[in-house]
């Protein structure tokens, strides 16, 4: 920093001084123009004038040998008016420079000047061409627009905004050390060659947006990589390998469209280039030494993607063409633009084998992407490759979607989070300069379909994808940026859609312009076939050759699907294969007790209750925590933290590790986990009890999250979709906050099994309660995740051993509403003790965190005890069943207030009240084993959400199906509402008192 202030200071004396008066006298508006546009005048540091200073100072020869004397002068104590010396006559002996000179005259300082002024004027044109080069680049290959949407170029890229023009061409410039256009040997060249390098490098078919990346040695590595001086050449055979990779994109889509033609595929048509470009960036990674790549993508192109990239059999895809065929497997499948695969395969061009993974994706586009970052991080964190060297994530994206679509942004914002970085991810946009039918100008307001990336500094390489030899040059810059630092990047393939949306829409109602120059675009494999026949890397007989040899492939696959009629079977191609949880001959046997010993539950409950010895300083509040925990304990009882502990705790010592997400997690939003203790004196001294419990037990991961609900659900359950033994939770701040992550939950969480045969044991955790908090805190709309629960309402199963096993077999997942921290225990331990992995969703409380009455001892949580689906009465009603005239269902937190009042009213012995905390599936065996008991009573379901919302229009139909219609089900609650809740206190009150006197009534 005082090299950059003393050069602000000499270049402000410069300006002061005679020579710089005179410089301004000269050239007024380019000189303040030049004085404007530098930062350094105002302190800032990142600009060319100080990476001249600073390049001196390291090496004085690296500058104009002017300005190296002007340096020592000044250095050495001359005024700035008579430090600079003018630089030897061309052809002139010239020697050693002279310390210090005599005052120039005033025809030498006019030379002077004019010399300073043209190098100021040239350096600044340089750095206009790496910073706004790209918005002049010839990107669209449709030549309409510029891939961005403003048309204007911009003037600092004209040599007359900086006073030079035509009569300035042959002059010799020295060059900045911020530019590699010259390559290694060249420090000088002609103004005429300084401009065509730049138009080459930045205003071709390339366009490079990257210059507001703060690190400066980052933009350097960037401009080398573009500017030297033949980097982007491919060898002959390259040239003939990323011919051969266009021959099969091309022949592929074109065999589809033949045999297929009334089918929607979203073929890649237009962006053929997109599966060299993939093959390159998987090629380079390979090399440097990555092992497995997780993608994800939406519909256009992913078929020619599974084809040609993953290498997918062919005659596993055109099987799926087949109408007539049924699915061999399990559940309802999907649609064959949104199925995912994996498995491992040679990379021909390392002789390496990779793992190529692509993650199943709804026509929700943009919402595969925190999913795939979610899976890449958990074969990272299985691998131990916390550097993300071996697993990397490719992102493809459509550029209406990237730029309109917010969980892009939540995404991006994840990146470099310490819990859930993925150590860079390579995005890959298919910029067809169009949406479904809405032109660009009327669907984003960036220039660039882009810009979200800048949020994160990600550089952003923008490609004219009927250019292929630019299109890999890019990807191989891409994959070494990945390498070297470990950071996003972007590739923006500006291409176009030959058809429209999909192959059956008419494009020519809203693009007629557009459609019309596409009709005339000759294909990218035309282009660069004439291409390379010119250049004679092949002759057009081997072009004919390669066509003809893939045409036969494909023709071979598809008589090979159509005789085998076994081929579908999605299982084989799953994007997460789980061995050992898809067997042949399965039997089923009953799920083991999920209590341990009392000696595990007291070790883990006293580490868990002990603050950190030594230097580290624990908040007194929190001691007392810790210190109420150890006291309980020892008095045998568990609150619900405690529960939740122990059952963390158990599992850890198992081996299975247990991740734990969400905003504010670590502390929990109602201040009762404490799993991460801060010390009070010390920046990021962080202790977590559960990762002392033994030295053989598994990692604990519990991190607070970015506030985002959409981007961190869906990283959690690509992180689930890894390792069926790993118990994964995603706890909302409040259950209601759900609402902005649906489309995980709707799209891939509930079908995930049936669309895919994809199972994943992800836990949600929502908060769920009425405390009179309003209606954004007290719902977790209970009623949306049973509206979607798959179980049958008229539907009672064959009784037996195995009721709850083949319940929880055919469900789409679990939903569950613990009202004791005993059962919350057994139901997260049960996630592990199934041999089937089903989501589970579940409602936690948040006044019983602390209520007595809901606490559990301790003997409920060893031995042989089990999760209880439901809880029957214990109380004078169940001694004497034929009594109770009214049997009460309801589940949560209502259960507590209605057994105060009941034994406060006296009625304990006229009503029982039952708990059911296993809502979906419904446990009707254990509901007809109650009616059967009480067979005298009433039977009412007791809630506190409105009766249009919550639990009561999913159990009526299911408690009917279980007593066999044999007594009417009735309803004590709140009426129907539009709003979850109310959020006036008084009305809260009265609200819920109507409903405890209308339960007890």
């Amino acid at each position: 920093m005082y090299a950059i202030r003393t050069y602000r200071n000499i270049l402000k004396g410069c300006l002061r001084s005679t020579w710089g008066k005179g410089l301004m006298a000269i050239r007024p508006q380019q000189t303040a123009a030049v004085v404007a546009k530098e930062p350094f005048l105002n302190g800032n540091s990142s600009n060319y004038v100080e990476d001249m200073y600073a390049s001196w100072l390291e090496n004085p020869k690296s500058v104009h040998k002017s300005w190296d004397a002007y340096f020592r002068n000044v250095k050495g104590g001359m005024p700035p008016g008579q430090a600079y010396q003018p630089p030897p006559v061309l052809g002139q002996q010239t020697g050693a420079l002279a310390s210090t000179v005599s005052v120039p005259s005033a025809v030498d300082q006019s030379k002077i000047n004019s010399l300073v002024n043209d190098h100021l004027a040239v350096y600044s044109l340089i750095r206009s061409y790496q910073t706004r080069g790209h918005r002049k680049a010839k990107l669209d290959p449709l030549g309409i627009l510029q891939a961005g949407l403003s048309e204007d170029v911009p003037v600092d890229l004209q040599m007359e905004y900086w006073g030079l023009g035509s009569q300035d061409l042959n002059k010799v410039f020295q060059l900045p050390n911020t530019t590699f256009i010259g390559g290694e040997n060249i420090q000088a060249m002609t103004l005429g060659e300084i401009v065509n390098k730049l138009e080459d490098t930045y205003c071709n078919h390339i366009g490079l947006d990257f210059m507001f990346i703060p690190e400066k040695y980052k933009c350097d590595w960037i401009r080398k990589k573009f500017e030297t001086p033949g980097m982007n050449a491919l060898s002959k055979e390259e040239k003939r390998t990323l011919l051969a990779r266009i021959v099969r994109s091309t022949g592929f889509e074109a065999f589809l469209a033949r045999k297929w033609s009334s089918e929607k595929r979203f073929g890649l048509e237009g962006c053929e280039v997109l599966v060299p470009a993939m093959k390159t960036i998987i090629d380079l990674s390979s090399e440097l030494g990555v092992e497995s790549v997780v993608m994800g993508m939406p519909h256009r192109g992913r078929l020619d993607v599974l084809a040609n990239v993953c290498r997918k059999p062919l005659e596993q895809i055109f099987t799926q063409f087949d109408p007539t065929l049924e699915a061999s497997d399990e559940g309802s499948g999907d649609v064959k633009y949104h199925l995912g695969m994996s498995h491992e395969r040679l990379n021909r061009a390392t002789n390496k084998i990779i793992r190529m993974a692509v993650v199943a994706n709804p026509s929700h586009l943009e919402a595969v992407d925190p999913v795939v970052q979610g899976k890449t991080r958990a074969e990272q964190f299985y691998r131990g490759d916390a550097q993300g060297k071996k697993v990397m994530s490719i992102l493809l994206h459509g550029d209406a979607a990237f730029s309109g679509q917010g969980v892009v942004y939540e995404t991006f914002h994840l990146s470099a989070l310490p819990h859930y970085t993925t150590n860079g991810t390579i995005h890959i946009v298919v910029n067809n300069q169009i949406g479904f039918t809405t032109d660009p100008r009327y669907a984003r307001s960036s220039p660039y379909c882009t810009d979200v990336a800048k949020v994160v500094d990600a550089p952003i390489f923008h490609v004219n994808a009927d250019d292929p030899e630019a299109v890999v040059h890019v990807c191989k810059v891409a994959a070494e940026w990945r390498a070297e630092f470990n950071k996003d990047v972007v590739i923006d393939l500006v291409c176009y859609r030959r058809n429209g949306h999909n192959e059956g829409d008419n494009p020519m109602f809203t693009q007629p312009l557009m459609y019309h120059r596409i009709a005339k675009q000759e294909q990218v494999l035309n282009l660069y076939s004439k291409k390379l026949i010119e250049e004679g890397v092949v002759t057009k007989e081997e072009v004919q050759e390669e066509i003809a040899k893939y045409e036969k492939i494909c023709e071979e696959a598809y008589f090979e699907a159509k005789s085998d009629r076994k081929q579908l079977r999605n299982k084989d191609w799953l994007d997460s294969p789980w061995k050992g949880f898809f067997p042949k001959n399965y039997e089923m046997t009953p799920i083991k007790p999920t209590g341990i010993s009392l000696d595990k539950l007291k070790h883990i409950g006293k580490v868990m209750s002990t603050p950190p010895e030594g230097d580290f300083k624990t908040h007194g509040g929190l001691k007392r925590i810790l210190r109420g925990r150890a006291e309980l304990l020892e008095k045998g009882y568990v609150d619900w933290a405690m529960g939740e502990a122990l059952a963390f705790g158990s599992l850890l010592l198992d081996g299975i590790h247990v991740r734990l997400s969400g905003q504010d997690v670590e502390r929990g939003t109602f201040s009762h986990r404490h799993h991460i203790l801060h010390c009070q004196l010390k920046d990021k001294l962080l202790y977590c009890p559960l990762n002392d419990l033994s030295e053989e037990q598994a990692i604990y991961t519990v991190c607070n999250s970015s506030l985002s609900e959409y981007a961190v659900l869906g990283f959690e359950l690509g992180f689930s979709m890894t390792n069926p033994y790993a118990l994964i939770c995603w706890e909302a701040q409040f259950g209601d906050f759900m609402n902005t992550a649906q489309c995980i939950i709707d799209q891939f969480i509930s079908s995930g099994q049936d669309k895919w045969v994809r199972q994943t044991g992800l836990v949600l955790l929502l908060p769920h309660g009425y405390e009179g908090m309003g209606p954004e805190h007290s719902s977790a709309r209970p009623e949306r995740f049973l509206q979607m629960s798959n179980d049958d309402p008229d539907y009672f199963p064959p009784e037996g051993e195995l009721f709850e096993v083949n319940q929880l077999h055919s469900a789409n997942w679990q939903v569950v509403n613990c009202s004791t921290p005993a059962n919350y225990y057994h139901v997260l331990r049960r996630q592990m003790a199934m041999d089937v992995r089903k989501p589970l969703i579940i409602f936690t409380p948040k006044s019983l965190l602390r209520l007595e009455a809901a606490r559990s001892h301790i003997d409920e949580m060893i031995g042989d005890k089990s999760f209880q689906r439901i809880i029957p009465d214990n109380g004078p009603a169940s001694s004497n069943p034929e009594k109770v005239r009214k049997l009460l269902l309801c589940t949560g937190k209502i259960y507590y207030e209605l057994l105060k009042e009941r034994n406060k009213r006296g009625l304990d012995e006229d009503i029982a009240i039952t708990r059911v905390e296993q809502i979906s599936p419904f446990p009707l065996d254990l509901i007809k084993a109650e009616h059967i008991k009480y067979d005298n009573a009433k039977i009412v379901w007791a809630q506190e959400e409105p009766k249009n919302m919550g639990y009561w229009a999913y159990v009526k139909p299911r408690i009917e199906t279980a007593v066999n219609k044999q007594v009417e089900v009735s309803y004590a609650g709140r009426s129907t509402a539009a709003s979850t809740a109310t959020g006036n206190k008084h009305q809260h009150i009265s609200e819920q008192e109507n409903l405890i006197d209308e339960a007890l009534a």
